[in-house]
């Protein structure tokens, strides 16, 4: 979530309201966060000085607009050009084309690149368990639930190969795009 935070506040500085709010407006469609989450990872980054405080608006409420340091610049671009890990593929993958278009045009298609090839290499994955779960004789009371499994596994394929070929569609529009 910090990377994401500090994508946002590359775009432009914001109070936890803000945040909350762009949350909701599209980041969900990829990463979902509480209010208490998103204030404690600001809490993160501010203790390790990725971020720092822009301005406090006067009043009661006092409510702070953060911005993103410089130590907060490499570390976001370290992230966006390292390689898409986490356990979600779709989090790590379209977190990174959220914010593709902060990066200069040159930079673009090496992360799609990582983001296909981690595609592809769980796509592998799953159509190597899919084969040999097909090479495997499944005792007949179990075969109605294995049915099932197998339609959820055939749908993780499915899924895997539709993300893959929309992947390689932006890679190969980056890559025509290309100076």
């Amino acid at each position: 979530m910090a990377h994401v935070i500090l994508g946002l506040l590359l775009i432009a500085p914001q109070s936890l309201y803000d945040l909350v709010r762009a949350f909701e407006a599209g980041v969900a469609l990829f990463y979902s966060a509480s209010s208490g989450s998103i204030k404690r990872a600001l809490d993160g980054l501010l203790e390790r000085g990725l971020i720092e405080v822009a301005s406090v608006e006067p009043g009661g409420r006092g409510r702070k607009a953060y911005r993103v340091t410089e130590a907060g610049r490499r570390e976001f671009r370290a992230w966006m050009g390292g390689d898409p890990v986490g356990p979600d593929l779709e989090t790590a993958a379209l977190s990174r084309l959220y914010f593709l278009g902060l990066l200069d045009p040159a930079e673009r298609a090496p992360v799609l690149r990582r983001v296909v090839g981690r595609i592809e290499a769980e796509l592998a994955g799953l159509v190597a368990l899919d084969e040999r779960l097909g090479a495997t004789d499944i005792p007949e009371e179990y075969r109605d639930v294995a049915e099932h499994q197998l339609a959820t596994l055939q749908y993780g394929i499915g899924a895997h190969r539709f993300a893959l070929g929309w992947f390689r569609e932006r890679l190969a529009e980056q890559e025509g795009a290309a100076p």
